[in-house]
């Protein structure tokens, strides 16, 4: 989980943040093994967790 990421879906992800104690970023998901080995292997390329991290989304069902 503490491998450094390129452009993928896991940088626009909500469940991907960065653990200061630790000092890099992780995958906030309970990954199973095959799941967390395809993580670290960068072949994690359909994930079912998945959430666009959308901070403007409670605003507009707001208007």
């Amino acid at each position: 989980m503490k491998k450094k990421r390129s452009a993928a879906n896991c940088e626009y992800c909500s469940n991907y943040i960065y653990d200061e104690e630790w000092g890099y970023y992780i995958c906030d998901m309970p990954l199973d093994e095959d799941e967390m080995g395809k993580f670290m292997t960068d072949t994690f390329r359909e994930c079912p967790y998945f959430q666009m991290n959308d901070e403007y989304k409670i605003v507009r069902k707001q208007m």
